[in-house]
């Protein structure tokens, strides 16, 4: 039985000072799937996830999540709706301690840190209950990221735009990351979608992929075909 679909986008149009980078953009993503969107630098997959959490306003088209057109609520509306995004980049406050930075993503919900949602952040990435303390400043990049994704789940999201999160991160973390959020997707059936350029990563996480190339989505690639490792190069060519 085909699960029900989650987030969908129709002629989605999205960019910065008026001009388009997302043209008329499609795509369809169902509960509890990973769907990792791919392609050369500067096609707009991340525009794309800005647009779907809102930080980057839809010019035209739609984003209906979960039955409800959200193309015009704001970032923070998306978020309370269940959408968590993890920007590339990181972007953690890096004065504030990894539980001040948890603290910061409870908040979207209200209240302080539930206990079960800390109970899932730190299964999920056990460092952070070691860092608790720690500024996030301080940490590795690699740690910047399970802290970056730890704050998106401590709201727990029923979707997570998770983009380019192995960028500037060691192999054996990248490889940590891709298998605590396959866990999480198997444990819970939390929907991911990916923008990655790590094969290695797009591999061990993702059930299929778009494939994304001036602002538009022109394939769709099946689970097995992503162990094509010439066609993927080739769609993921700088």
């Amino acid at each position: 039985m085909r699960k029900e679909v989650i987030l969908t986008t129709v002629g989605l149009r999205a960019g910065y000072g008026g001009k388009p980078v997302l043209q008329g953009l499609e795509i369809e993503v169902r509960e509890g799937e990973i769907v990792a969107v791919i392609g050369r630098n500067g096609v707009g997959k991340s525009t794309l996830m800005k647009s779907l959490i809102g930080l980057v306003p839809a010019m035209s088209g739609s984003i209906v999540y979960r039955g409800e057109a959200v193309e015009h609520l704001p970032a923070h509306k998306r978020a309370r709706l269940g959408m968590g995004y993890v920007p590339q980049g990181r972007d953690v406050f890096p004065r504030l301690t990894v539980g001040e930075n948890i603290a910061v993503g409870a908040a979207i919900k209200g209240g302080g840190i539930p206990e079960e949602g800390k109970q899932r952040v730190i299964g999920a990435f056990p460092i952070l209950q070691e860092r608790w303390s720690q500024p996030a400043g301080t940490m590795s990049g690699g740690q910047q990221q399970q802290l970056a994704i730890g704050r998106v789940l401590i709201a727990d999201p029923n979707l997570i735009l998770l983009d380019e999160p192995s960028e500037g991160i060691q192999p054996n973390i990248v490889q940590d990351i891709a298998r605590n959020m396959v866990e999480l997707n198997r444990r819970t059936g939390v929907t991911i979608i990916l923008v990655e350029q790590n094969l290695d990563m797009i591999r061990a996480m993702a059930q299929r992929a778009y494939v994304m190339d001036k602002g538009r989505i022109t394939a769709a690639i099946a689970r097995e075909a992503l162990d094509d490792a010439a066609e993927m190069r080739r769609h993921l060519a700088v």
